[in-house]
């Protein structure tokens, strides 16, 4: 695939205070530009962040919906917006299917682990009580099975025998920051694509 010369529509879904989005709008250049960030929390502190950067907000609630109903209404406020790539940066719900494979190979999410280990919650408590040397964070492609997408780009950190899984989670945190940005560009300029169940890389 030939690199794009145009910035790639990025939309970010989140439900909390938005720490890898402010990273993420931060690094934003030729490649790709924020457009969208949709919470289905109201008053999430990733809001603010977007409306101070000048990008459109939308929240979404998810109560009272069944998972299909509210991915509906997501799916056509990304239309809607003209999305080319869509962002999950601390959005606590799990995607139906449908949804998954309507943004397949232009859907992304970050996981606070070395994947395929550690898939799922608890992941810093599971880390430290396997007693791991190392750990870290993934970029990798949504797809209906949960965190089992290819992953486009890692990082590792180290495991201090003292972690709390507080101050492992910050350590991660930082990293996600860099790498997750990075992992973007590479999908946005055309660099890394989902192929056949793989992440292809030119």
């Amino acid at each position: 695939m030939t690199p794009s010369s145009v910035a790639k529509r990025v939309a970010v879904l989140i439900s909390g205070r938005g720490s890898n989005l402010g990273a993420l709008i931060a690094a934003q250049d030729a490649s790709y530009r924020i457009i969208l960030v949709i919470s289905n929390v109201e008053g999430a502190g990733g809001l603010e962040k977007a409306q101070r950067s000048g990008i459109a907000t939308s929240v979404i609630p998810h109560t009272g919906k069944t998972r299909e109903a509210f991915d509906a209404e997501m799916d056509a406020a990304l239309r809607a917006a003209d999305a080319d790539l869509v962002v999950l940066a601390g959005f606590m719900r799990i995607l139906s299917d449908v949804f998954v494979r309507g943004w397949e190979g232009r859907l992304i999410n970050i996981h606070p682990s070395l994947l395929p280990a550690y898939k799922g919650t608890r992941v810093h408590e599971r880390v430290i009580a396997a007693k791991e040397a190392l750990s870290g964070a993934s970029v990798h492609f949504v797809v209906p099975e949960l965190d089992a997408g290819p992953v486009i780009a890692q990082a590792t950190v180290p495991v201090h025998p003292s972690d709390t899984p507080e101050t492992l989670a910050e350590r991660i945190l930082a990293v996600e920051h860099k790498l997750y940005p990075e992992a973007l560009k590479l999908l946005a300029s055309g660099k890394v694509k989902l192929e056949n169940g793989l992440a292809l890389f030119s």
